[in-house]
């Protein structure tokens, strides 16, 4: 058994540490889908084993349409759900770690439900898979992902998943993403940055807050998690992409210095913005006014869709910007594709754009 699979010990606590069997289910509750099939379980294995999306079309019926028949039927694909954790080879994660030390960030007193996975069995799939939309995230924290220390190249990347500032798209726009800078040899950070906004007037300010004091977080943990402070990026999707942006271009604090951590530079050695959205103005002439670029911006690479309703020029202005005052930046414009892809591949070309990121990485001798 893979006792390093936090996957694996989560499945088993829920099922008494047996494997399931339909029978055995079925006395856990008086309703199927909310003992058998809980929130819990359903994120704990989807996490790390890709076969759950495979089965999800057959556990799904249930909930919309509860019978006894119906429900031993998806019962009965947990042993298979089981097998299939017990052979993966989970991403090396950390625990959650609070990012603040009064855990919600500075002066946020708003009170949510608790946080869970919002997505419904109706909602939109992305290249087949389902989607974890992640809401109510009243404390953020980061989670980190290392690759394996004989191919680990030193460079780190903080990752924000998009979601509107409503939710965070957490598995496509998150691990997957720590999952493919593994592969390449680069720790991949998740933020779990606070949802939904909490200032209708700027609505990514927690956002950036948090990944401000993430960035410096991880440069004062550099040396435990074996990174190179010095090629530490950040990386966002969409309202995600622009957090990672101001955060990039920020040039100081958003924030009042809370303790030592405040000391390290918040500031990311490069930047990787996909589909970015909230950076330019109704008119889509130009940026923001609040978005100001400068030389001290860090070299950039950015991915959008011409048919993306985020508006591509989002990342047009932005690119034009970063020439005008010298700052290295890379553009990929795809001809379709439209939002919200993150990396699952399908046949748009959009969807290659982790291996254009890869060369330009290269490329900046961020990795070898």
């Amino acid at each position: 058994m893979a006792e390093s699979s936090p996957t694996v010990r989560g499945l088993f606590a829920f099922c008494d540490g047996t494997a399931p069997t339909p029978d055995s289910l079925l006395k856990k509750g008086t309703d199927p889908w909310e003992s058998a099939f809980s929130p819990q379980i359903e994120t704990c294995v989807r996490g790390s084993v890709p076969v759950f999306n495979r089965l999800l079309p057959e556990i799904a019926p249930v909930k919309r349409y509860p019978s006894a028949s119906r429900f031993r039927r998806a019962a009965g694909l947990l042993p298979t759900i089981l097998l299939a954790v017990t052979q993966a080879t989970p991403l090396a994660a950390a625990d959650a770690i609070a990012i603040w030390p009064n855990e919600r960030g500075p002066g946020d007193a708003t009170q949510l439900e608790a946080e869970r996975d919002t997505t419904k069995p109706t909602d939109q799939l992305i290249a087949g898979k389902r989607v974890a939309r992640i809401g109510n995230v009243s404390v953020p924290t980061i989670e980190v992902f290392s690759p394996p220390a004989e191919k680990s190249t030193g460079a780190a990347v903080l990752i924000c998943p998009g979601g509107g500032h409503h939710i965070l798209a957490y598995d496509l726009e998150g691990t997957e993403v720590a999952e493919w800078l593994n592969t390449i040899g680069v720790t991949g950070i998740v933020l779990k940055y606070r949802v939904p906004f909490r200032n209708p007037e700027n609505r990514s300010q927690a956002a950036v807050q948090d990944a401000q004091r993430a960035m410096s977080l991880v440069r004062s943990r550099a040396g435990d998690w074996k990174i190179d402070k010095e090629r530490i990026g950040i990386l966002g999707f969409s309202a995600g992409g622009e957090a990672a942006a101001r955060a990039a271009l920020a040039e100081a604090r958003t924030y009042e210095r809370q303790d030592d951590v405040d000391d390290v530079s918040p500031r990311p050695d490069f930047a990787v913005l996909v589909y970015a959205a909230g950076l330019i103005t109704k008119e889509r002439d130009k940026l923001r006014d609040d978005v100001r670029v400068t030389e001290k911006a860090p070299p950039m690479f950015l991915a959008h869709a011409f048919d993306d309703g985020a508006r591509i020029e989002n990342s047009l202005l932005l690119y034009l910007r970063l020439k005008q005052v010298g700052v290295p930046a890379e553009l990929h414009a795809y001809a379709s594709g439209g939002h919200g892809f993150g990396l699952r591949r399908t046949d748009e070309p959009c969807t290659g754009w982790p291996e254009r990121c890869a060369e330009w990485m290269r490329g900046r001798k961020i990795v070898p």
